[in-house]
Order: structure tokens, then sequence, then C-alpha cells
């Protein structure tokens, strides 16, 4: 414990707290047992208590909800930004020093130097008020100047930015005493592109959501406080540290508190940080050595629903929690997506290559041009060629093309009621190659029925069920009974009026719930059941527990000497006794049940070790068919054991009950079952057809999550299944095969449970990791946290979905996090995406993530061939043998961001092609959207057949003309016969003759694998209009007088519009032939060198 502060006005606001830390935001609840405790039949004290026993130490706490802070890896690399993380392990460590729920009250209250009686005076409280700021949250800072710079300056906008100011400079000064204005021009366009793509950039970041702005709002504006002894309202935003705040009902609580005064009753919603709208109730003494979990500090930001009491002010504004995860949430990310990664990389490769036959021309210039040709190149020539290569190199078009091929494909998606968080994200998708997916509310409909019933080892239908009930004799019937009177005791769900349209009960709760109270009710009124018993004490069901509990007392309306099912005759039951009903799993129960109701009638049978094995065959039996398998069962409490003095909404009262949670009688077992939705099946089977591993993630018993997954396509085999005994503890690493979709040898399928997953070694792990077919059973939220990191550390993809709060980390996690639109607001706000209908859709977004990047490799390969290589190539025959340049640095801007663009975006909206989801997923290491594959096409086959053919065209106009090609060869500059008019029209010769030829590319490009027969242009009418509209572009800056001054463009002669569909023609006919032979030889050298 720390000593006292020396100085409490400006002291530090710390304390203890155990936190995970794995590296971004995300809160959840760790699932611990949670329940309301009410007493309907008593008035609640309501005064407050400086003072209340409470017992540290207890089994079961009741109503956790665990706050967790984890600092968790978005990028499928693995790879963090050191600076974000040392912030956020900062902020962590921060709050690892926080202990005010340790030391008691008056010890808070005097490290603050505070009057208990008074409070703070006035002067005290402005001094603080001074040294430590004002109760708010710090808004993030505000980086638009950053922000601008990134959009200039980001992608290739440097580089042409450089070109641009090079070119700036060529004209002047360095082109005085006659400056050039088609180096003006140059340089005026390249900043007119460097602007587009700046806007562009904008666009896509202004689609991020704030946090800070949402924070804001959810804070209280003005509070009661004790200030010089007396109580005031003063603003939120004023409180310091040390402040007395008097909370009530309804009130947000504005700073965090240390409880100094309770009320029995007092409770808080900590869902706007949990998501949890379960209560947690206010105590004076340390319940629990977190920080985050202890019920003796109240938290800023949530909401006080019952009682009132009195706290301690221990940290304001950005030092309170709230403050601290609205920090962490506002420390921007710089990680990149796949796509993102891809594009980098593209610049990277664009900016080296450019970069390296810049310094070569350099170097030739200065090693040899410049002393053998002095008159050839001077030095504005020098900087302009350099500025060419740049300009050649670079895809102008691309980051608008990447851009609109997004925001279409993600418009796409919004139509099939599929929405996508950021652009970028819908890449990721569709290099997905697992996907874990919950089991209820994903697979199945989450609308369960109740379909069997079981009393010990007669089992029975609903309708055969009910049909006992009435001919049974009275012995029989008073211990069939139990079963329905429990369905409607030990339930959470309620009933709503008025009726639906069909005259049936609408039912509010959770699916299980629900099923199980519309059972009861049918068998016999579930309210009539329910109006017998008074509700003492409840524990809700939760993941960690899996169970439900509830403790009753007799009703006041029950005549007196009648005693309502589920008390038989034999129970030994008095009017002061107390009724406990229990409601859970098979496996959870059954070690706490000690006899069975004997449906024959009579008194309970004891639960032997045959008896055991009867009940678990039949839960077997049932889970096997895909049922949910439930115990139900009671205990009779005698009144003596239950101190009256107790207060019933405490924890040693929660305690007290779990104590006697124990030698239970089994009234019966329950199986419902929830089907599958209707299109399940197909959408499994599409997406293991797409090479994507489904995984089942699911809290269910492990043969009845089997059973669900075999059904849905999941699981191929059941009688194969294996187990965790089938992991080799002692196999070698090296021994282990990895994962291969297409091996026989590849192991089938697994099942796995929760608490096997906390035993298994990093050697069963990777053995694990190799299955095909995984079924988790049994799990919980931190399973799930880790079944993702583990899959995403052996270099998978991985998409998880959830509609879960405690689903929450693992979507964070996960590559791609998949809400379902009637989930969480948590699970939502955690997703990258979410499913607002059918979870088929899933199929669609996973094709079309795949279409993303097929699209826009075919968009980099169609921009290269002219935008790049036959751009290229008139600089380097310019300068290695000495003939003009054939193509105008102007031309070349006009090529990448006029002419190409259009064709290009016209790829982006291309429809999948058939097979799309036949294909394995892409791997990121290794499938690249640029490689050295794809480079050969553009560079070694389209842009070699464009260049010469350009080239061609260009020097055969010039001999048309009286120039030979003899006359320009190795002249460097010394041209005699050529004129100013003859090399412009001879350059757009050039010109025309890239446009025209990049429609045999745009056509043949369309399709990777697939003939212009099997993919047709049908499929896509947009290309024609955008190849038409790339001529029209090219003739409108070529025939315009005043761009023929400026941009020294002119007109051409009508065959030369023609000659080059020939060739444009004869280049399809080429690609066509080779995508031929990659179809009939799919192992052959051109297979293999396909893009």
């Amino acid at each position: 414990m720390k000593p006292p502060a020396k100085d409490p006005e400006a002291q530090n606001q710390s304390g203890n707290l155990k936190v995970a830390i794995e590296p971004t935001v995300t809160i959840h609840e760790d699932p611990r047992i949670k329940r309301t405790g009410t007493a309907l039949n008593r008035q609640l004290h309501r005064t407050l208590s400086r003072r209340e026993t409470i017992e540290p130490a207890v089994r079961y706490p009741a109503e956790f909800h665990t706050l967790s802070i984890h600092v968790e890896t978005k990028a499928s690399s693995g790879h963090s930004h050191s600076g974000v993380a040392e912030k956020r392990k900062g902020a962590v460590k921060e709050l690892a020093n926080l202990d005010w729920h340790k030391i008691s009250g008056d010890e808070a209250l005097q490290r603050l130097s505070v009057s208990p009686k008074t409070g703070l005076d006035s002067a005290q409280a402005q001094r603080r008020l001074v040294a430590n700021g004002k109760n708010a949250i710090t808004a993030a800072p505000n980086r638009f100047i950053w922000k601008i710079l990134g959009w200039i300056f980001g992608g290739f906008g440097s580089l042409l930015l450089t070109a641009s100011v090079v070119c700036f400079i060529a004209w002047k000064p360095l082109g005085n005493p006659n400056p050039q204005a088609s180096n003006l021009a140059l340089a005026v366009v390249l900043l007119i592109v460097v602007f587009f793509q700046a806007l562009f950039n904008a666009w896509q970041d202004f689609s991020t959501s704030r946090v800070m702005k949402s924070i804001k709002g959810m804070l209280p504006s003005a509070v009661a406080v004790l200030r010089d002894g007396q109580q005031v309202t003063v603003p939120a935003i004023d409180l310091v540290t040390g402040d007395l705040v008097l909370v009530g009902m309804g009130q947000k609580i504005p700073a965090d508190l240390r409880l100094l005064e309770v009320s029995g009753d007092l409770k808080f919603d900590r869902s706007i940080l949990t998501g949890e709208s379960e209560p947690v109730a206010g105590r004076l003494d340390k319940t629990d050595d977190n920080f985050l979990e202890t019920k003796n500090i109240a938290l800023q930001g949530t909401h006080c629903v019952s009682g009132s009491g009195m706290g301690l002010v221990i940290q304001t504004g950005d030092l309170t929690v709230f403050g601290r995860i609205a920090k962490l949430s506002s420390i921007s990310s710089s990680q990149l997506t796949t796509l993102q990664r891809e594009i980098l990389r593209l610049v990277v490769i664009i900016a080296s290559l450019a970069s390296a036959v810049a310094i070569i021309i350099v170097i030739l210039w200065a090693a040899w041009l410049r002393r053998k040709f002095p008159s050839y190149i001077n030095v504005p020539g020098l900087l302009i060629d350099v500025v060419s290569v740049m300009v050649a190199f670079i895809p102008e078009g691309l980051p608008v093309a990447v851009t609109v091929s997004l925001a279409k494909v993600a418009h796409t998606l919004s139509k099939h009621k599929v929405l996508c968080k950021s652009l970028s994200i819908v890449e990721t998708l569709g290099s997905v190659n697992v996907l874990c997916s919950d089991k209820t509310g994903t697979l199945t409909q989450n609308k369960m029925t109740v379909e069997d019933i079981a009393v010990f080892d007669t089992q029975f239908t609903t309708s055969s069920y009910r049909e006992s009930l009435h001919s049974a004799c009275p012995d029989m019937k008073e211990n069939l009974a139990q079963v329905a009177s429990v369905s409607a005791i030990c339930n959470a769900a309620v009933f709503e009026y008025p009726t639906g349209e069909k005259g049936e009960k609408g039912i509010s709760g959770d699916a299980t719930d629900t099923a199980i109270l519309r059972f009861a009710d049918i068998m016999d009124s579930a309210d009539s059941s329910r109006m017998a018993w008074t509700e003492v004490f409840k524990m809700n069901f939760n993941s960690k527990t899996k169970f439900m509990l509830k403790l009753s007392a007799l009703s006041r309306h029950v005549p007196t000497g009648t005693f309502p099912a589920p008390i038989a005759s034999w129970d030994q039951f008095t009017s002061d006794s107390y009724l406990l009903t229990v409601k859970g799993a098979p496996e959870i129960l059954l070690p706490r049940c000690d006899y069975v109701v004997n449906p024959q009638g009579g008194p309970p049978l004891p639960l032997t070790s045959a008896v055991r094995t009867q009940l678990t065959a039949v839960q077997e039996q049932w889970a096997a068919q895909g049922r949910r398998v439930l115990i139900l069962s009671k205990r009779v409490i005698r009144a003596e054991d239950i101190p009256k003095k107790v207060d019933k909404s405490s924890d040693e009262f929660a305690e007290l009950v779990n104590e006697l949670n124990y030698e239970l009688v089994i009234v019966g077992l329950v199986g419902l079952i929830d089907p599958l939705k209707p299109d399940i099946i197909d959408t499994v089977s599409k997406c293991r057809g797409a090479g994507i591993r489904f995984f089942v993630v699911t809290g269910d018993h492990p043969t009845t999550a089997v059973a669900i997954a075999s059904q849905a396509g999941i699981i191929s085999n059941v009688k194969a299944v294996h187990h965790f005994s089938d992991l080799d503890p002692n196999m070698p690493m090296g021994a282990i095969k990895q994962y291969d979709m297409y091996s026989e040898d590849t192991p089938k399928g697994i099942v796995i449970t929760g608490p096997e997953l906390q035993t298994i070694t990093q050697v069963q792990m990777e053995q694990l990791a190799q299955y095909d077919e995984i079924v988790f059973s049994r799990t919980t939220p931190e399973q799930k946290l880790r079944i993702v990191n583990e899959f995403k550390g052996r270099s998978n993809i991985v998409a998880m979905t959830g509609d879960g709060v405690n689903d929450a980390p693992s979507l964070k996690a996960a590559d791609i996090g998949i809400a379902m639109g009637d989930g969480s607001d948590v699970a939502r706000e955690a997703a990258d995406m979410v499913l607002m209908e059918d979870f088929s859709a899933i199929v669609i977004a996973l094709e079309y993530g795949r279409l993303v990047y097929d699209n826009l490799k075919k968009t980099v390969l169609y921009l290269l061939p002219a935008g790049s290589f036959s751009e290229l190539m008139p600089i380097i025959l310019n300068v290695l043998i000495g003939v003009p340049q054939m193509l105008s640095n102007i031309q070349m801007i006009l090529i990448c961001v006029a002419t190409d663009v259009l064709p290009g975006l016209s790829m982006c909206l291309e429809k999948p092609e058939f097979g799309l989801l036949k294909r394995k997923p892409r791997d990121v290491k290794k499938d690249r959207l640029v490689d050295w594959k794809l480079l050969l096409h553009a560079y070694g086959f389209v842009g070699v057949l464009e260049s010469l053919c350009a080239m061609s065209m260009s020097f055969w106009y010039l001999h048309r003309h009286g120039v030979p090609f003899s006359s320009l060869a190795l002249r460097y500059g010394n041209w005699p016969l050529l004129t100013n008019d003859l090399l412009f029209e001879a350059q757009s010769v050039y010109f025309f003759t890239l446009i025209i030829m990049q429609w045999g590319n745009l056509f043949a490009t369309r399709g990777r694998r697939f003939s212009i027969f099997q993919h047709t242009p049908a499929s896509n009418w947009y290309v024609f209009p955008a190849a038409a509209m790339a001529l029209v572009i090219g003739i409108f800056f070529s025939y315009i007088p005043w761009f023929q001054n400026v941009f020294q463009t002119r007109g051409i002669p009508v065959e030369y519009f023609f000659i080059p569909l020939t060739f444009g023609l004869a280049l399809l006919f080429l690609d066509e032939s080779r995508k031929f032979f990659v179809r009939k030889y799919p192992n052959g050298i051109l297979a293999r060198l396909a893009w």
C-alpha cells in the first residue's frame, strides 16, 4: 500500500490492476457468474450505511462483469509498430498502479485531505482545478496538416510532385533565355494529377469514423457534491479529486469514484463499457484485486440504475478508466490491410525501377553523352528526361482505379445487405482461408423448440409427454408434472401481452429460455406455475457457469396446506421452506445431483453410477441428433438453512445460495433443437469449395456441435472424427506435415473442447492446426480469442463471426471480424463487416473480395504496357541510339491520366469469372498483386509488342515524309531532315498507335484464363464506351488548335487509325492462343508463366 501523497492537490491518481496486454483496444466481459438478486416479497431498506460486512473471498461472486483492456495486432502479418505499441503499453502501465479499491474509505479521504462531513472547501477545489485541469476527456489532436501532407505525398504523389518541381526548374531558370512552354505545361499537368490523387485520398480518409465524438455525449453535465459542508450542484467538468459526489438512481457517474456510502440496492449499469446490461451492485469494500472488477469503485460513464450512495472522486478527465480507454481508442493505427501492403509494394517496385533507370541515364549522360555529344542533351533536357522516366514508369491512373474498384464492390455488397466499414477490408475477405463461425444464430435459426423430454430412463416426445400427463395415475402425474413446472419457474424469459395475431403469446428472452417457457405453457399454464412462487434470488445463465438457478418462496396467494408443483408429496415441504430450481448443462449439474425423479411415481431414486450411466446415454443419444440437452433439477431448502438477517441482495447471500446448490433432485432432461438455416448447407459447401477451412466455435456439448456441423456439411464423416487424445504430445515438431488442401494425407475432422484447449501443448496445437475440419466446443470468449491468434500466428488469414458482447475481442483480433446484423452493438462496433440479413451473403462477400483483387490485377496489367513500358522505350532509344523521342512527355501524361483511365476503370467493373470460388484462397506471402509473372507479361509480351508496333509506325511515317531511319539513328541531335512539325506528327502517330493497340490489350486482359468467347464482353458493356472514349480523348487533345500549340500535338492521317487496329487484333489473337495452351496444358511452361 502506498503512503499518503505529500501534495494531495497535485498528486498523481494511481492504483493497482491486473490488465491483459495483447496488442487495439477492446473491452469485453470475462464471463463470470452473474445474477440479479431481488426479493420481491420484501421491502428494500434504503438508508445509507457506512459499513457493510462482505466476505471478500467468495467461491462464486455474483454479478461479475470483467473489463479487460486488450491491445491486439489487427494486421495479419503480426508486425506491430513500436511507437503505437509503446503508447498503449504506457497507458496500461499507468492503470496497473491503481490501488484506490484496496485501501479503506478513511485512508482514501486522508490521502486526498478531505473531510467526510464537509467535503472540500471552495478554495481547495479551485486550486485542484487549476493544478489538475478540467474533468473532460481531451479531444484527439487535430492532425489536419499531417493528413493533407499524407493525401498529397502518399503513394506516387511524392514522385509526381518532385517531377513537377523539376519541370518548373527546367522551364526557369535553367531554360533561360529561351524557356520551353512544353516544360511549363508538363509541370502544370503533373500538379493537376497530384491534386486529383490527393482528392481521392482525402475521400477515402473521410470515410472513417471519429471515436472521440461519440464519447463526449456519454458524460453528465451537472452533479450534486458536498462542498463547504453543503450540498451544491456543480458542472461535471469542474469536478476535482477529493470531491464528494452524491449518487442517485438514474444518474450517470461523472468521474471515477471510491464508494464511501451505499444503500443496499445500489447498482450500476456498466453496459457503456462492457456492453452487458446486467446491473453490478455497489459495495464499500473491495470484492476483487482487479480495479475494473471490484464493486467499491464506480466508473465514469456508467449509470446508476437503483439505490443511492456517496463516492469520493479519485480520478478525473483523461485519467479515468473511461478517459484512458478513449485515449487508447484515439491512437491511430498505422497497420496495413493486405491490399494496402500490396499497393505499397507496387509503389516501392515502381519507384525503385524508375530511380534505377533515371540514375543510369544520368550516369550515361555524364560519362558519355556530355563529352562525346555536348550539344545533344543539355541540363534542362536531362532533367526532363529524368521526369519522363518517372512519368513513364508511374501508372498515374492506378490510385483512382483502386478507389473506384473498392467503392463499387462495397456498393454492390451493400445491396446484398453486407456492410463494409472500410473499403480496403473488402479485399482482405478474398484472402481468407480460415473461417471460424458461431453455431447458434449463424449456422442455425436461433429458433429453438423442445423436441424430447426424459424423466430418468423414460423418454417422451412433446406430444407423448402431454398425453402421459393427462392419462397417468396420480403418483406418476405428480412426478411427471415437475418437468413442466420447473421449466416455467427456472426461466428468465417473460410473456409479452397482448398476444400475437394468431392468439399465441409473445415471449421475450433468449432462444433457449423462450423454447422451454413455451413448452411449459403448452403442457400447463406457465403463468399459474409462476404465480404460485415468489422470486427471492436469481442467478442467470452465462457461458462460464453454464447453469441458471432461482430461489423461490411460496406465494402468499397459495391456500394454506396446498403445495403446487414441482413440490411432491414426498418433498417434506413446509410453508416457510424455499424452493431451489436449477437448469443447466448436464456435465455441470450432474455432479451436483444426488437423486432423480422416478417416472413411475413415488420418492426419487438415488443417483448411483448405473443411473448416471443411463442418464449420460440419453444425453449422448440426443446430442448425436443435434439436440441441445439441459438438466432440470430442484431442491427443497429448509427455512433454518437461510439466516433471516442476511440481506438477500448481498454477496454473502449469493455465496450462501451457491453453497446450497448441491444434493439436487433431477426432475428431467429436455432436448432442444435449433434447425439449420435453409441455405447454410449450400453456403458451407461453397466456402469449402473455395478452399476455405470452415470451423465451428460454440459453447455447446461436443456431440451436439459435431452433429450440427455434420448436418451443415462442415464435418464429412462423424465416425472418423478425432479427439484430443489423438494429438501426440511427443511428436517432433519437424515431423508434423503442414496443411495441404489437395493432399490425401491431410487429417480430416477433430473436435476439441474448451477445457482441452487450456491444457494443449504447442506441439499438439501445431497438429491441430493442420486439420481440415475442426469443431471447438464448450469454448469461452477467451478461448475464441486464442483460436484466432493461434491460426493467425501460422500465416492464415482468419475471419471470425460473432454477435455477442463477449465476441468483441476475437472479432477485433481476426483479420476480418464479421458480425450479424441482429447482434449486440459491441460486436457490430468491433467487427469489420456486418451481415445485415442472411449468413449466406458471406459467399457473395467472399466472391467480390476475390473479384476486387482479380480486377485490380487486370487493371495494373492493362495500365503497365502503354502507361509504363511503351512510354519508357522512346526515352531509352533517345539516349542510347540518338533517335528523337517518339512520344512527348505531355503525351505520356495524357495516356496515364486520360486515355487509359476509363478503360482501366471499366476493368474494375468486370463480373466474376467462372470458377472464381473454385480457386484456393490467395497466399498473401506468395501471390502478389504485382509479381514477376505479371511484369513479364506486361513488359515482355504486351509491352514489347506495343512498343515495336508504335515505334515502327512513327518511323514509317517519317520515312514516308523523307526522313529515313538511317538519318536519325546514331546522329544524337544531328537530324537535318527532321522538322518540328514532322516530329510532332510522328509522336502523335506513336500516341494513337498505343491508344488503339490498348483496345486489344483491354479485351485480352479481361479474362485471366478464359477465352473472350467464354468470358464475353457482354458481361461488361462498359468496356466499349470506355475504349471509344479513350480515342475521343486522344483526338480532343490532338486536334484542337489550342492544345496543339501548348502540348505540341498534331492530327494524323486516317490510315494511321486503321493500321493499328490490325495490330490490336493480332495482340488479342496471340493472347487468346496463349490462354488456350494454358487451359489445355495446365502443367506446361506457359501455364507456369501465366499471370
